[in-house]
């Protein structure tokens, strides 16, 4: 099983995430997501999920305003991918409470970390999404920490403290 990319894309067709498991140049993504973008917008609600794109797979599937799209092997486990993408969304969707577009837009470094924990190089890492946000979080802690003493240490340089 292995990911090619993985696209997060708005109803309006705009990439509100993306990631390159494979080494593309900027004009071949461009290409792929113009063309898959319009492929998937294209389609019809209840329509099937899995399109066949030149030598791949694509796996689609809307969630609110969102739409996931990954590409895969054509002869990988289309339904496993499935599983993949619905599987980062519940992770999302714990992470932020009912994910949304805006949290992807405003929060697209925790949307990256939690797709990093949960695949590395285009293979399904961790399957439990419970650890995906829990770790996660634990690194947004450890930020936010790090900041404050940063901006403490700052200010009593300063003489405000």
């Amino acid at each position: 099983m292995a990911i090619e990319y993985l696209l997060l894309v708005s109803r309006q067709g705009k990439v509100r995430l993306a990631k390159w498991f494979n080494a593309y140049t900027h004009t071949q993504k461009e290409k792929l997501i113009r063309d898959v973008t319009s492929l998937v917008l294209s389609s019809k609600k209840g329509s099937c999920s899995f399109i066949d794109y030149k030598d791949s797979t694509i796996t689609h599937r809307r969630y609110a305003s969102l739409h996931i799209i990954v590409s895969s092997s054509p002869s990988d486990n289309p339904l496993l991918t499935l599983e993949i993408l619905h599987r980062y969304i519940e992770s999302l969707d714990q992470y932020f409470g009912d994910v949304c577009e805006l949290d992807i837009i405003f929060g697209i470094e925790a949307a990256y970390a939690i797709l990093d924990e949960l695949l590395m190089a285009g293979e399904l890492q961790e399957t439990e999404k419970e650890r995906v946000v829990k770790t996660v979080k634990r690194m947004d802690r450890k930020v936010r920490d790090e900041n404050d003493a940063e901006l403490e240490r700052h200010l009593r340089e300063s003489g405000y403290i």
